[in-house]
């Protein structure tokens, strides 16, 4: 056994990656990193299917590339899904980068043969060289502590069990097997910012430090051992500030580091640094400023940051209305609840539809003769901005009948006249 596959076994069951007998999903591009890994899993005794995705994005270059890994799946014995997606009108169309756009098409098709063929583990050909440009590229963006743990071993059901090797000893491996790959010619362009880390900056930084590479590498390691004390202070952290799925103001700014809790909070929710900071400055200034990610907003509130979903526009509310009509006799008593509410059913004749209330609307409030802004009414009913924007309101014709579940109209009261009233009754889907 060569020392480096030796050191792959002993990565593997370091980390628990696989256990004997396993079977695996091999992804193979037909470089030297995965031709590498497919060798180096099948001699350690792992059934290896093999999956390659041809992204159409370098023409004949491309071709070459599918066409060798078949050749090579053919001599090796091995099975092989090959799929062909066209990248540029999927990173179009998503609004993404082309190397994002490859990555979620083959994560994806990842996912779907994971199931298909009921493997233990996905495994990618991540090298100890991708897990330091990733450390740099994360510093050079800017970013928390667990976006300089470098690569890790394994991510749910996907494997890197090449992390212990350098690109120089993967390929030590190759020649030591007499086996070819094919070369990737972007990956000798300076094209993308880690080609850029990877041709120029780490030369640069090897000429300070000839070892720079295990140096990073060490340090990413610590700040990973660190990271595991580190995200576990956060989630203690967290469940001492969120209130319903919010957060406390007062409870976050009496956490010892509140700033670092509050960027653990929000970067998953697509928050980056810059955004997180403006929130944190805005905890002691006045309600009402709106903070927005792609997927989600928070609102500073007076006791809460509230964290909210962004959806697309749902026309239909989040319940439905019951309706029911009754003659009104002296012995009714009218409900006095939020949730079911009574009105002459003569003044309630016209056409009855919901909306969400528009800036503008008014109507008069139950117990009042003059007309009041709902944005007013909302207001001082101390309604959160959050609150306010998912307000319905029940509308006869052009009047608002009924503030849902606040506030009816009075025009629309029961009275002593009233002969027939309409009882509705909010179901919650």
């Amino acid at each position: 056994m060569s020392p480096n596959l030796r050191k792959v076994q002993q990565f593997i069951e370091k980390h628990r990656l696989l256990s004997q007998g396993n079977s695996v999903l091999v992804a193979l591009s037909g470089g030297s990193d995965s031709v590498a890994l497919l060798l180096m899993l099948k001699c350690l005794g792992y059934h290896c299917v093999a999956a390659h995705c041809n992204f159409t994005l370098r023409g004949a270059e491309s071709d070459r590339d599918e066409a060798f890994v078949s050749d090579f799946c053919r001599q090796q014995q091995v099975a092989l899904e090959v799929i062909h997606f066209d990248t540029r009108t999927y990173a179009a169309n998503k609004h993404l980068s082309i190397e994002m756009a490859a990555r979620q098409l083959r994560y994806e098709w990842f996912e779907q043969l994971y199931i298909k063929y009921g493997v233990s583990a996905v495994a990618v050909a991540h090298h100890r060289d991708d897990s330091v440009e990733t450390f740099m590229l994360n510093l050079i963006r800017g970013t928390g502590i667990n976006g300089l743990c470098g690569i890790r071993p394994h991510n749910g059901h996907i494997i890197r069990p090449l992390l212990c090797l350098s690109r120089l000893e993967i390929l030590d491996y190759l020649d030591y097997c007499h086996q070819s790959y094919v070369t990737d010619s972007t990956n000798l362009q300076d094209e993308f910012t880690r080609n850029k880390i990877r041709l120029r900056l780490l030369p640069l930084m090897e000429e300070i430090n000839p070892s720079i590479r295990a140096s990073i590498q060490q340090t990413s390691s610590n700040i990973s051992d660190a990271a595991m004390i580190y995200n576990q202070g956060i989630a203690d952290g967290k469940a001492r500030v969120m209130k319903d799925g919010h957060i406390s103001i007062a409870a976050l700014q009496a956490e010892p580091s509140p700033r670092a809790l509050l960027f653990e909070l929000l970067y998953p929710l697509g928050f980056n640094s810059s955004q997180t900071e403006d929130v944190f400055e805005s905890l002691s200034g006045q309600s009402g400023k709106v903070f927005s990610s792609e997927t989600y907003r928070v609102v500073k509130d007076r006791e809460l940051l509230l964290v909210q979903s962004i959806e697309k526009d749902v026309e239909d509310p989040p319940f439905d209305l019951c309706f029911e009509e009754l003659p009104y006799t002296s012995s009714f008593i009218i409900p006095r609840g939020t949730e079911k509410v009574c009105f002459d059913a003569e003044k309630l004749s016209g056409h009855i539809f919901l909306r969400k209330w528009r800036q503008g609307d008014k109507f008069v409030p139950f117990g009042m003769k003059g007309q009041k802004l709902i944005s007013n009414f909302l207001t001082d009913n101390k309604l959160s901005v959050v609150q306010k924007d998912a307000q319905w309101v029940m509308c006869c014709d052009e009047k608002i009948a009924w503030v849902i579940g606040l506030r009816t109209d009075d025009r629309f009261r029961v009275s002593a006249s009233t002969k027939w009233i309409k009882v509705v009754t909010i179901v919650k889907k």
